[in-house]
């Protein structure tokens, strides 16, 4: 797997409130250019959408300690899923036959490595950011 320099920065902040309103006003940003559901283009995938809104439904489901620690790399994932070129790591998911995921790998200038999954469904081809996390 070939790893993606990433050009965007850490969110910081102390907490996780600042934290998810500097998460939440990148996710707004990226909304009001849609009319419906939010998504941003891939150069990977032919500049394909990958749809957003699945991402907080799936962050919701996780203890706030990993919430804190996977936002603070969102705007890092969506610099990575919109401008990489790199093949990610494909398996099948062994739950759902008709689900693809693809494991993206990003490093950032201080030597972070981080990970982004996308969920493809492969009936309908529509592919969702589902979430991002750090090696640790």
């Amino acid at each position: 797997m070939i790893i993606y320099q990433v050009k965007q920065q850490k969110i910081t902040g102390s907490n996780y409130l600042e934290i998810v309103k500097k998460a939440r006003k990148i996710f707004s940003l990226i909304k009001t250019k849609s009319k419906r559901r939010p998504y941003i283009r891939s150069v990977y995938f032919d500049k394909e959408k990958i749809f957003l809104d699945v991402f907080w439904s799936h962050l919701n489901q996780k203890n706030p300690r990993d919430r804190m620690r996977r936002l603070k790399y969102y705007a890092r994932s969506i610099d990575l899923i919109k401008n990489t070129k790199n093949k990610p790591k494909s398996i099948i998911n062994r739950n759902k036959r008709s689900e693809m995921l693809h494991k993206f790998a990003g490093i950032t200038k201080m030597g972070d490595l981080f990970f982004v999954q996308i969920k493809e469904n492969k009936k309908t081809g529509e592919k969702y950011f589902m979430s991002c996390f750090s090696e640790e």
